[in-house]
């Protein structure tokens, strides 16, 4: 068998030995770096910073807001927690590593110091963080020296900042393209913003304004949810000035996805002991996607989910701050001694992402408890280390649910296979109502597998190692992903929100297949242009059974939805054509495995390019599971610029200028425009608009909708539970009078009204009842008058 050439040998052994598992470590000879190699290695950072200039500049970011938001980020998030982490953390990180460790850390501290600061009503108090941190590492002597930072740091090879600074520019003008062109700042083209982000922005203004946080669309309903990412929006808004409009539609995620690709870098090396490995399993996590084999757009679990998203800031704020719990784990689990602050920075990042996206919680618990069980076996004793993280983790939950949440189930339930149901809804065209029989929701659901194996299938790589298959990473892993397909198949939600427990881990799947990929293929002395080759064929055999499967979806009306299975079972066939065609030509067991493997591979890559690459529709990671024929469609549903009312931009933000935090306001908005009968009851923008808490707006997504939610309901157009205060708040509008105004103000609180004019009814009047404050297009203003006028 012929040997490896030497490109794929630098690229199996690429790291040389450390301190830290699997980080390249220092050049030999130990001279000092030239001035030319010192300017050479800031290039990709200044290439980034270039690039993320130009494209928030041409999307309508100021050149002050960018600088002003960078400068926080840099002197107010970054650099003190890169010292903290540097006391905490130790060991040999890089500069550009430590400052990734320093951001998540420091949106940690950030929020954490940002809760009792807003509930003191001091929000400026945020910044006794940074600058306590500042005085301390000055006054202290033996905290200076961490300002140097190790005289033994690692320095990070330079092709390596390159492809690190290409995928963060890759995800820069994948941003640009399928977000800042589509989610405007102005009105009313911003009224065509993707159904979510009002909610958001929504909910920024709660945490901007009050602490503990409150539904503002609901007044009195408890928030319910993952809520962390809100604060940070709203901390950076106080400290900066920037709206928080801009931060969420074009600034505050940025940051979070440069340092979630550097500690994935840094779990890479760590999983697969090389640097060309962690590149290819970043690549992977942003490239690689579950085959899809039809014409048309694949809907549901049979598509990949994105780790990178806008549309849902608190997946991405969970992910950044799951990725060094993830980091740490490797380290901790391990049999080495390790520095007893990482185990508080462990127990930081557990109670962040607690808050920023608790549905990583469970899934680490499982992960952790099959790690027990594993380790307990192979040393026939209780390992300390894992059962202390597992009851860190556990301790997290168990607050996150009774107190944090409320013990709310925020309307998921145990429902089996409704996501698969929800799915071929989408892909069929059946109306809501309509149900498939159980041979094909099962057979969707292994459907499912089956392209979680296609897309994940190097881990078979592993197979023939055991000793491998029980490193506790990837036993984490693994068990990880089960319990997140478990948790997809087995429970309900009105939003298909399951589908976060199986995206969750997608990051960590693709570097542990990216390690038993590069294992078989090492051992099977397989030459790079095989390999390329093989991955050639499985891009062209997508094409080709997509052309002459000719399966396009949604079905055409009539058509058995059987035939979604025909595309799937030809790729497997030309699965088996290809381990004959290999054996017939005497390749060994081993070397076609191999060869299959990284056929299989690559046929993920089209549906990656043309979902992800390629311009899109701003979306839900979740949204594509959601039916086109009943009112959760609205998710993509799109309005034209022409029937958004006049107006309502400069309506609130006059209401934000001129009235009182605390104030409360009725308006007679309540569906979204376009989507009244039945009213589709998420509409967010006079919240969002004005900062200020609304008596009732849109309740969709409160905790009482969702819990009263079952399976066959669209919870969208659920009526409000609550009829007496939504007629109390309707009368005014509808049929005002003298004392429908004083019921509003005298029972409820109401100060302020918030009208779009053209949804009263004909004749209605509230001058001679309420004082017109501003009018502006569609909408106006009232002050009610106060109490005994």
């Amino acid at each position: 068998m012929a040997e490896a050439p030497p490109f794929l040998h630098s690229a199996l052994h690429s790291s040389a030995p450390t301190s830290e598992p699997g980080v390249a470590g220092p050049p030999p000879g130990g001279k000092p770096t030239s001035l030319l190699r010192r300017c050479a290695t800031w290039l990709p950072a200044t290439a980034v910073v270039a690039c993320v200039g130009v494209a928030l500049g041409f999307y309508g970011v100021s050149a002050a807001d960018l600088a002003v938001f960078s400068l926080y980020i840099a002197l107010g998030v970054a650099l003190p927690g890169l010292l903290w982490v540097r006391v905490l953390y130790r060991g040999t990180p890089t500069l550009t590593e430590g400052l990734a460790l320093g951001v998540t850390l420091g949106y940690a501290l950030e929020v954490l110091t940002y809760i009792p600061a807003r509930a003191l009503g001091v929000p400026l108090l945020v910044l006794a963080w940074p600058i306590s941190t500042y005085v301390l590492f000055l006054a202290v002597p033996r905290l200076r020296r961490h300002w140097r930072g190790a005289p033994d740091a690692d320095r990070t090879p330079l092709w390596w900042s390159w492809c690190t600074a290409l995928i963060m520019m890759y995800l820069i003008v994948w941003s640009a393209v399928n977000v800042f062109r589509t989610q405007a700042l102005t009105w009313p083209a911003i009224g065509t913003s993707f159904i979510d982000m009002p909610f958001h922005l929504a909910l920024a203004g709660e945490l901007k304004n009050h602490m503990p946080p409150m539904v503002p669309t609901v007044a009195g309903e408890s928030l319910v949810y993952h809520w962390f990412v809100y604060a940070h929006v709203a901390a950076a808004s106080w400290v900066t000035g920037v709206e928080p409009l801009v931060l969420l539609f074009r600034l505050a995620i940025l940051p979070m996805l440069a340092a979630l690709v550097v500690i994935l870098g840094m779990i890479g090396r760590r999983i697969t002991h090389s640097n060309m490995g962690a590149l290819a399993g970043l690549a992977s996590t942003l490239l690689i996607a579950a085959p899809s084999l039809y014409l048309g757009e694949a809907s549901g679990l049979l598509t990949w989910k994105t780790v990178q998203s806008w549309s849902s800031p608190t997946q991405t704020f969970g992910a950044l701050f799951f990725a060094p719990i993830v980091l740490l784990l490797i380290d901790l689990l391990g049999h080495k001694p390790q520095p007893r602050g990482r185990w508080v920075l462990l127990g930081i990042m557990l109670v962040a992402v607690m808050g920023a996206k608790a549905i990583y919680l469970p899934l680490l618990m499982a992960g952790l408890a099959a790690v027990v069980l594993v380790e307990a076996v192979k040393w026939f004793a209780l390992p300390r280390r894992p059962l202390a993280a597992l009851g860190l983790t556990a301790a997290c939950l168990l607050f996150a649910q009774c107190v944090l949440f409320g013990g709310a189930r925020q309307g998921l339930l145990i429902d089996p296979l409704s996501i698969m149901r929800l799915t071929l809804r989408s892909m069929t065209g059946l109306e809501v109502g309509g149900e498939f029989s159980p041979a094909v929701t099962i057979g969707a659901a292994l459907l499912c597998v089956l392209c979680g194996v296609i897309t994940w299938c190097g881990i078979f790589g592993l197979v023939g190692r055991p000793h491998l298959l029980v490193r506790p990473v990837v036993v984490l892993v693994l068990s990880m992903s089960a319990a997140g397909l478990a948790a997809a198949l087995v429970f309900g939600h009105p939003h298909q929100s399951q589908g976060y427990f199986l995206q969750a881990s997608y990051p960590y799947l693709a570097m542990v297949a990216v390690y038993g990929l590069m294992l078989i293929v090492r051992k099977a002395r397989v030459r790079f242009w095989a390999m390329a080759c093989a991955a050639g064929v499985g891009v062209v055999a997508v094409y080709a059974i997509r052309t002459l499967c000719g399966v396009r979806i949604p079905l055409d009306p009539g058509q058995d939805e059987i035939i979604l299975f025909l595309p799937y079972v030809a790729l497997l066939g030309v699965v088996l054509l290809a381990v004959v065609v290999l054996r017939a030509a005497r390749q060994s067991g081993l070397r076609t495995c191999a060869l299959v493997i990284c056929m299989v591979t690559a046929a993920g890559t089209p549906a990656a390019w043309f979902a992800r690459v390629m311009p899109g529709t701003f979306r839900s990671p979740v949204a594509a599971a959601q039916n086109p024929n009943g009112v959760a469609a609205g998710h993509n549903a799109p309005v034209s610029p022409e029937a958004i009312p006049e107006g309502a931009f400069t309506a609130g933000r006059w209401l934000r200028a001129h009235s009182a935090a605390d104030d409360l306001v009725a308006t007679n908005v309540h569906c979204r425009t376009g989507f009244e009968n039945p009213c589709d009851s998420r509409e967010f923008w006079a919240t969002a608009l004005s900062e200020r808490r609304m008596l009732v707006e849109g309740w969709a997504y409160t905790v009482t909708n969702m819990d009263n939610w079952r399976p066959g309901e669209v919870v969208e157009t659920r009526p409000f539970w609550d009829r007496d205060r939504l007629l109390a708040n309707d009368v005014v509008f509808q049929a005002p009078s003298a004392e429908a105004v004083r019921r509003l103000r005298d029972v409820y609180g109401v100060r302020w009204l918030f009208v779009d004019e053209s949804r009263m009814s004909p004749g209605a009047d509230l001058g001679p009842f309420a004082d017109l404050q501003l009018r502006a297009g569609d909408y106006a203003v009232y002050r009610l008058p106060p109490t005994g006028q």
